[in-house]
């Protein structure tokens, strides 16, 4: 039955074209030259200082709206961040106001080395809007599942490709590089309460083709979709507890298709740990901590290359340690960039170059992470390549 309905959803996407447009523009067209842009950004990472070094692997929000405020425009200019994450409070602003903010802001983190930083924001659709009335809304995730069902998977299909592509063109113009998007977790009885209509829905085979679209329209645009929550959630919100999927397996490999799929198909940008605990891999670690579950599933199984993105440290879900000590377990497990809010920034980028020095933090791993985020920002022409 399964094989039987691969089959439909291939048939489909030949028949709309839609799998010819995954090589036929966007970055895709560039996918065999991977290899050199890690080349390339390998060298660069190893001509950086150590605190700028230690700087490429942080994601952090930023205080201020259509302007940065003044201490914010001084600790960037101290701590260069790889990523700036962008909320409400930044973006409900007209167009003009938020294209002068991350202007101004990409200017300063690139001035002392020339490495702008990714410009990121949550955009998922529904309820998950950061932007302001002047910006489209795109339709929940399961809006999709329920026009399927009502118009056929070829009139859901087509709606998501043009959704995401026009919204790609919108938010790329505005300066954004990349999303926190598309959720890529199938729906169950599990996850229900806590991801709501965020998902595409129950069958993994849409879920993984809604997300492709999603991913490709992002993609098409110069935008890195950072697809998410790998490898899953439960009913337990990790912004306040600990969530533990207590499947065996073989249910976890199921789980894991959709993300499967993707990275086979589509080599995404970036792809998001979160803080669930899987014991049937790793009892002791919640998966964005664990090397099990990013080194050896997600990158060895899996053959995920791109930039791993750890979910916010100061939720719940790992508040058994501070938000440093946990971003340094997170990068020598495997993450690539950790979330970090402002008033944490000084504090884990210090933790790092500690780290760093002491041993804690082996120094090949951390050119291994900011290898991986510069050669993210040469793939999407967020700089030049020499």
């Amino acid at each position: 039955m399964r094989l039987r309905v691969s089959l439909l959803l291939a048939v489909i996407l030949i028949s709309h074209g839609f799998t010819e447009s995954i090589y036929a523009d966007g970055i895709y067209a560039d996918n065999r030259a991977y290899a050199q842009y890690s080349e390339e950004a390998a060298r660069i990472a190893a001509s950086l200082d150590d605190n700028a070094l230690a700087a490429q692997v942080l994601l952090t929000g930023i205080e201020g709206k259509a302007a940065l405020s003044p201490a914010m425009w001084r600790l960037l200019e101290r701590i260069p961040a790889g990523g700036i994450m962008l909320f409400k409070y930044n973006l409900d602003s007209p167009k003009e106001d938020v294209k002068a903010l991350l202007s101004e802001t990409i200017d300063i983190v690139a001035a002392k080395n020339g490495i702008p930083p990714f410009m990121a924001v949550d955009h998922e659709g529904g309820l998950v809007h950061r932007f302001g009335d002047d910006v489209e809304r795109l339709p929940s995730a399961y809006s999709f599942w329920e026009l399927a069902q009502t118009q056929g998977i070829p009139a859901a299909l087509a709606k998501a490709d043009a959704h995401y592509r026009r919204s790609a063109r919108e938010i790329r113009e505005l300066g954004i590089t990349m999303v926190l998007g598309p959720v890529a977790e199938t729906l169950d009885v599990d996850n229900r309460i806590f991801l709501e209509s965020r998902s595409y829905g129950p069958s993994r085979y849409f879920v993984e083709m809604m997300a492709s679209a999603f991913v490709r329209g992002m993609d098409a645009a110069g935008v890195a979709s950072v697809v998410k929550h790998f490898p899953g959630n439960t009913a337990v919100d990790p912004h306040s507890g600990v969530s533990s999927i207590r499947a065996g397996r073989s249910v976890l490999d199921e789980m894991a298709k959709p993300f499967a799929g993707i990275i086979r198909g589509l080599a995404p940008g970036a792809i998001m740990i979160s803080h669930v605990m899987v014991p049937a891999l790793d009892p002791r670690r919640n998966a964005s901590l664990s090397s099990i579950v990013i080194q050896d599933w997600l990158r060895g199984e899996l053959g995920f290359e791109g930039i791993v993105v750890a979910d916010d440290f100061s939720m719940g879900a790992v508040s058994a340690s501070s938000p440093q000590a946990a971003g340094i377990e997170a990068l020598n497990a495997g993450v690539d960039m950790i979330m970090v809010w402002p008033k944490d920034l000084s504090a884990t980028h210090a933790a790092i170059l500690d780290a760093l020095r002491n041993g804690r933090l082996p120094r090949e791993r951390l050119l291994e992470a900011a290898g991986r985020v510069i050669a993210g920002k040469l793939r999407y022409a967020l700089m030049e390549r020499n």
